[in-house]
């Protein structure tokens, strides 16, 4: 069915993505066009047919640890094929709060961040408190204890009190990731 429908998407564009993909189907997609990439980190395939684009600064996307990668790789991956630059810090979570601030000059040079984080899901309102810019929450499902699949973080996100906050869907990388794009070419 992925192969089928990625096929009917070629006809009419030139760009492609598929989350949540395996080496198999990759394997399937690649048959399609010389121009599928695998993105491991991020479990994604794109197609770009396009001839070289510029691409825009201006999104950050930043992981409260290396177990939301996933995710944040997948966010990276759908604002890249939207034809921006973006920037990751991978690590930077709460719970060792001067990893954040020793990269705040950094995250406030951005026009939009998205902010991955699991377990208590606080990273995206601690960094709206630190920047202008609009801050895309990214509960994930990754965590122990009370985070309950990533309900917890996402009641977290949603009850967010700094201003600036919005919240996507547990484990919605591709969501965060096209908003960011959409606001960075705003």
């Amino acid at each position: 069915q992925i192969v089928s429908i990625s096929s009917e998407i070629l006809k009419f564009s030139k760009r492609l993505m598929i989350t949540r993909a395996s080496d198999e189907v990759y394997s399937e997609v690649k048959k399609l066009h010389i121009k599928a990439h695998y993105h491991r980190e991020a479990k994604a395939i794109t197609v770009d047919t396009r001839d070289s684009v510029s691409k825009e600064k201006g999104v950050l996307v930043v992981s409260a640890g290396t177990s939301d990668l996933q995710v944040a790789k997948e966010a990276q991956t759908i604002a890249e094929l939207m034809d921006c630059q973006v920037k990751t810090l991978i690590d930077v979570g709460v719970a060792g709060l001067h990893r954040l601030l020793d990269n705040l000059e950094e995250i406030k040079k951005h026009k939009v961040i998205v902010a991955v984080a699991g377990m208590d899901g606080v990273l995206p309102a601690v960094l709206a408190g630190l920047v202008k810019a609009p801050v895309i929450a990214v509960p994930t499902s990754i965590g122990y204890g009370a985070s309950f699949e990533g309900i917890g973080p996402l009641l977290t996100m949603l009850n967010s009190c700094a201003p600036g906050v919005s919240v996507v869907n547990i484990d919605n990388g591709f969501g965060a990731g096209y908003l960011a794009a959409v606001i960075n070419k705003t």
